[in-house]
């Protein structure tokens, strides 16, 4: 059982009236998926995580481990080897909802992203519908459906051909970004909720920004990734749905 450091009586009551505000105002929902990562891994060769969770590592890192379970948390590592980002994916189904979960950064340059995705949904590559990417230093949202992963956006710009003027003007407006600084080698809370078009990112339980923008509001997301281009500590994952 995880366990914290005990607090003076007065902290603990600021703490659980402050609680009981966050979870009336973002954990309202259905919990579809829970996981606290409280388990051993049969090996130390290869990735194990266990409970659904899926990785890139055999595609894209020759196989090597980079995703490792210890301490009763989900440790994310690159390997030399790799050609892209870690990514670790769960299949997930809603409309509206949100993703809690509490993540640490080593380093300054490490950095943590959130990626919805349908691969159902052939208009994007990938599947990806839109993203949230922690940096120690801002957060920024995007709208990857509509914007940069849109099909003949991206395959324009992989082949270096000129955008049209309707793919350069999808483009504009796609991406946010909100000045925030995040202490590395701490323990971080962020909630991600969508409500329709809308994108809301809460850390430490204090609205860090809201991203309005249509490809947030595509029918069905389908995965969560957490995309790790560096190193990242995951735990206490939380996904709820509203519809």
């Amino acid at each position: 059982m995880k366990r914290f450091a005990p607090a003076c009586l007065g902290a603990l009551v600021a703490v659980s009236v402050s609680g009981s505000l966050r979870l009336a105002a973002e954990d309202r929902g259905e919990l579809i998926f829970a996981d606290d990562f409280d388990r051993s891994e049969s090996q130390e060769l290869r990735d194990e995580p266990g409970k659904g969770w899926g990785t890139n590592s055999r595609s894209r890192a020759k196989g090597n481990k980079q995703v490792d379970l210890r301490d009763g948390a989900m440790h994310i590592f690159i390997h030399a080897e790799a050609d892209h980002a870690v990514s670790v994916t769960q299949p997930t189904a809603f409309t509206d909802g949100s993703v809690r979960l509490r993540f640490k950064l080593e380093d300054a340059k490490d950095q943590l992203g959130l990626n919805f995705a349908d691969l159902d949904f052939k208009g994007v590559h990938a599947g990806h519908l839109f993203a949230v990417r922690i940096e120690t230093t801002r957060i920024v949202c995007q709208d990857l459906k509509t914007g940069s992963m849109r099909i003949d956006i991206r395959e324009a710009r992989q082949a270096k051909k000129a955008l049209t003027d309707e793919q350069a003007t999808a483009l504009a407006g796609k991406e946010k970004s909100f000045p925030r600084a995040t202490a590395t080698g701490e323990w971080h809370e962020v909630v991600v909720s969508v409500k329709e078009d809308e994108l809301t990112v809460t850390i430490n339980g204090g609205v860090v920004g809201r991203f309005v923008s249509r490809g947030i509001a595509h029918a069905t997301k389908r995965m969560i990734r957490l995309s790790v281009p560096r190193n990242a500590i995951v735990d206490d994952v939380q996904i709820r749905r509203v519809k």
